[in-house]
């Protein structure tokens, strides 16, 4: 990769990593329903990872990571039932996205460009399931609380809505990572040239 095309890749990143995330805390309600907001976040690093390969998807999940846990860290009920601010989640959470986003069945489907939809809608409700079952764990076992939810609150009320919202903000992103990202024509040289060895994943078979 030529010095402008790295400098091209870094400059989009950080430009486009910084607005994404300004832009979902600053304007969170602009792309909302049944109380669900759009991830912006979540989608452009799965969606980096997906396209672009697991060295983007990673690098983006970290930065992207650290931005979420420094803007909108989540807040847990402590034991004496103070709120405690949960450092480090939003990290964890965007790298595990850029890293399954790399490897979504990219082998098999050639990182078609549609079923980048797949793999935002997949992890969206791994992300959703998973926070779901953490706080049942944590009111039942820590807290000695009821979690109110049913599975058809969960269902209808945060995870088809939130998987519908993040389909919809996933239709800009990728056109821009297509047409404007951070490789000539939307694709990155490194994963024709070292013939995807870095993306040997479970979720390629």
């Amino acid at each position: 990769m030529s010095k402008i095309q790295t400098a091209r890749k870094i400059i989009f990143y950080i430009v486009f990593i910084m607005l994404t995330a300004s832009f979902q805390v600053t304007f969170p309600y602009v792309l909302s329903f049944g109380g669900q907001v759009a991830d912006l976040m979540l989608v452009f690093t799965v969606l980096a990872g997906y396209l672009f390969g697991f060295k983007d998807g990673a690098l983006v999940g970290i930065f992207m990571g650290v931005l979420r846990d420094f803007f909108a860290s989540p807040s847990i009920t402590a034991i004496d039932g103070t709120p405690v601010v949960t450092c480090g989640l939003g990290l964890l959470v965007l790298f595990a996205g850029g890293v399954i986003g790399s490897s979504f069945f990219t082998l098999k489907m050639k990182r078609n460009t549609l079923f980048a939809f797949a793999a935002v809608a997949f992890y969206t409700a791994v992300y959703k399931i998973a926070g779901h079952l953490i706080i049942f764990i944590w009111h039942k076992a820590i807290l000695k609380t009821a979690y109110n939810l049913t599975i058809g609150d969960i269902l209808l009320g945060s995870l088809l809505p939130q998987i519908a919202l993040n389909l919809l903000a996933a239709i800009p992103i990728i056109l821009l990572f297509k047409f404007a990202g951070p490789y000539r024509k939307g694709v990155n040289p490194a994963l024709i040239d070292e013939g995807k060895e870095d993306d040997r994943l479970w979720l390629q078979i």
